[in-house]
Parts: structure tokens; sequence; C-alpha cells
């Protein structure tokens, strides 16, 4: 949440200005601002004990600052984090973002998981301190307002797992598109796609879920000659440094007893995307919920 460069330092893009409300207050950011909450479910939540100098200085927040014109809220708030604390990319993945949005500018907090250990560095005098805070002790600490109005929200959301399990089989078979000519080919590049809609994340009312944007991670399973493909995630596309979170399972038999499987030992919320009505009864038994094939090919659809 670092909203301002030091005192006599370089404005160091066109974005490290002030936004001025009407009524007189300031905003850092010209193309908005964004921060990374990451989550370490062992040690709690990365915070920044602000510099004095800053807006609010010495409260505590998480590393962000200002977008870069034309820069995505995602892109923003990863660069700054590193810039600020040295979070790798390589060792986070999204779970979903909150928006403030105030018309003329709006601040997005991007909410991450840390999938490998890492320890942060004091990398710039934007940053006095960086700790990792249990979530039960966040609030003892002098916390930057904005981040105080919105921690209650973000926490109770925070360790919330979403799973999208897929029917690839069902999906890919919903369109006549000569699919049945090559099987492993349609299914690969299926995969492939949903590799861009991981990429992308879902609006939140997709998935009936509060705040902006989600990113669940994706099983797709796959059965008969469709399988053996595989995904994209270690040769990411240009811009595309976070883990896309697509994995691939094969059906040693039937494809319908994969996916309850696959159900059964998944902890959270499930989606399990299949327009077989015996399937969806099997895995809605199990707590899941379900979507029509026709969902996630209109998503897919809409991706770009």
């Amino acid at each position: 949440m670092t909203d301002a460069h030091p005192p006599g330092g370089p404005v160091r893009d066109a974005g490290d200005a002030w936004v001025e409300s009407g009524d007189g207050r300031k905003y850092w950011g010209r193309f908005g601002a964004a921060g990374l909450l990451v989550h370490d479910r062992a040690r709690g939540v990365l915070l920044q004990h602000r510099a004095g100098w800053s807006h609010f200085g010495g409260t505590w927040g998480i590393p962000g600052g200002a977008r870069h014109q034309f820069e995505s809220a995602v892109d923003g708030a990863v660069r700054e984090s590193h810039e600020e604390a040295g979070v790798p990319a390589e060792s986070i993945e999204l779970r979903f973002d909150s928006v403030l949005d105030l018309g003329f500018w709006s601040y997005t907090t991007v909410i991450v998981e840390a999938v490998e250990p890492f320890e942060p560095v004091v990398s710039d005098p934007e940053s006095i301190a960086l700790a990792w805070v249990p979530l039960a002790e966040v609030e003892t600490l002098p916390l930057h307002p904005g981040f105080a109005d919105s921690w209650p929200g973000l926490r109770s959301q925070l360790e919330r797992r979403v799973t999208v399990v897929v029917d690839v089989a069902n999906v890919v078979g919903s369109r006549p598109d000569g699919w049945w000519k090559d099987r492993a080919g349609a299914a690969q590049r299926f995969v492939a796609r949903l590799g861009r809609l991981a990429h992308e994340g879902l609006d939140a009312q997709a998935l009936d879920l509060d705040f902006n944007r989600w990113w669940p991670a994706y099983v797709a399973v796959v059965e008969g000659q469709a399988r053996g493909v595989h995904t994209d995630d270690d040769a990411r596309e240009p811009g595309h440094e976070l883990r896309a979170g697509v994995s691939v399972v094969d059906a040693a038999g039937s494809g319908d007893d994969a996916i309850v499987d696959v159900v059964r030992e998944l902890d959270g919320a499930v989606v399990v995307v299949t327009s077989d009505r015996e399937l969806r009864e099997r895995v809605e038994r199990l707590g899941a919920t379900t979507r029509g094939a026709g969902w996630l090919t209109d998503l897919l659809d809409a991706t770009s």
C-alpha cells in the first residue's frame, strides 16, 4: 500500500502522481494502484511496515503502489511486491482480488497464496521492515486505514480454495466441430484454452462468490483416446509468469468414476462442469456444485 516516492527521489513512471478528489482528498497513482496480499498457510500474511515519510507512515499494510499506464492490476501488484519485498512470482498462485473503485481512482488488492516458501527482502526505502504475521495477530498492529477497513472481509475468504473439475469428454463433445476425428488433439486444444482461462480468472458472479475476480484451480479429467494430454504451465506465455493452476487427470477406466474420485479427495469449494445428469447427481451428493458444459464453453469463447 505504498503511495509515494521518497522525498526528493525521482518519479519513476508517469503513474507516479497524486489524483485529487473533488473534496481535496489525494490518492496515489494516476492510473490507480494495486497491492499484493500474500498468504502462507504456515506463517500467515506478509505485511510491510511503511516508511515514515509515506502517507500514513509507520503503519502496517501490504506491498503495493501506483500502476503503470496500461498495466493490469495483477501485474502491477506483482511488480510492486517484487520491487519492495522481493516476492518471487514463481512462488505464488492467484486466489482472488478485491477492488475499491471511486470512479476517478481505484485500488486493487490481489490475494495470492505462497505455494513455495520464500523470505521477503527489504529492497527499497519504502519499507522499514517486512514480516510474516499470523492471521490472529494482524489486528493487533497499527494498520494502514485502508487495509484495516478491508481486512475483515479479506480474512473471511483468505483460506477459501476453489477448484473447477472438468469432464473434458462431455464439454468437448458438446459441440459438433469434428472433435471425434482426433480426440487427443481436441482434448489438447481444449486444455490449452483452459490454461488461458485459468490465467485470466473468473468474474466472482460466475462462481456465486464475493469480491471481484477469482482464480480457481482446474482439474481436467480425460479418458479413452484423449489420455496423455499435457498442460503448458512450464512454458508460460509472455506476461503469464504466474502459475496457471491447471492439472490433468487420466482416467484409467470410466471418466465419471475418476471425476467422483477427484471430488472426493478435494477440500474447499468444488465446481464440476458436466452436462451428464447422472454424474451431476453423484458429485452433488458429495457436496460439489455443478455447471453445464455451456457455462464453460461460453467462458472460453470470451477469453482472449
